[in-house]
């Protein structure tokens, strides 16, 4: 068969497959620190044929590995911080992640609209405790709430002014680790957290980084991309149907 027909065929399955990447980023551009995702490719052959083979030498790229959509690889870059006011949201600037205690384990997350719950718990607003530096709960009584560039909580009542606890920031040294669950939360497996050294500002939250602006022209990049596959497709099948019925009948 015509490797022709092959590429054709791998990329259109490729492009189908990074619309639905691409429109999932469009659609959380507007989600509070959401990350994007960005695709990869591999060879629909990988492994698969003999490296000294002659169809499989030229110039150092093989002409029989056509690329497919090998998956998806989160983009960790920095989203842009908007302030709030909220003296509870708080904003990550450079890498790592809030740690949440959630019904099925711990969770990580940029998003950092929080609240203090009716116990002084500060929590997201699902209810989750927000983590210190040692995987525990934070307990924030009333007062005025300052919160340092490393975490450091602070609250001010009339009879003066006492760190209450620590938000921890983690990091992870495999970045792979780390897999998508929802729009702006992940969870690491087994992965050991390590302290980050991103720095804390109050009174702001980060939005994805993503922006929606460039990722819909991305998406009706790859739709057009995925038309033009499409249509070469067809030329190869109805250049098989002109050859089929030319040729069988002499047969």
């Amino acid at each position: 068969m015509d490797s022709g027909l092959y590429a054709a065929y791998t990329g259109l399955m490729a492009r189908t497959q990074a619309l639905d990447t691409a429109a999932n980023n469009v659609a959380n551009a507007g989600t509070n620190g959401y990350r994007a995702q960005r695709d990869y490719f591999r060879s629909i052959f990988a492994g698969g044929l003999d490296r000294d083979s002659p169809a499989d030498s030229q110039v150092g790229q093989s002409v029989n590995g056509f690329g497919i959509l090998g998956g998806n690889r989160l983009d960790l870059g920095q989203g842009q911080l908007a302030a709030t006011g909220n003296p509870l949201d708080l904003a990550l600037q450079g890498q790592g992640f809030f740690a949440l205690q959630t019904k099925t384990g711990l969770s990580y997350t940029r998003d950092g609209a929080f609240s203090r719950s009716s116990t002084g718990v500060l929590q997201t607003s699902q209810g989750e405790p927000v983590l210190d530096r040692n995987q525990q709960p934070i307990t924030i009584p009333t007062g005025s709430i300052h919160v340092a560039g490393d975490g450091s909580i602070s609250v001010s009542t009339p009879d003066g002014s006492m760190i209450v606890g620590q938000v921890g920031v983690f990091d992870f040294a495999d970045k792979s680790a780390l897999i998508a669950e929802g729009t702006n939360r992940f969870s690491a497996g087994d992965a050991k957290p390590i302290v980050a050294n991103a720095s804390i500002e109050q009174g702001s939250i980060e939005g994805a980084n993503e922006d929606a602006i460039h990722g819909t022209m991305q998406l009706v990049l790859v739709q057009r991309q995925a038309e033009m596959m499409q249509k070469a497709l067809s030329v190869f099948n109805n250049d098989f149907d002109k050859t089929a019925t030319e040729e069988l009948p002499r047969v």
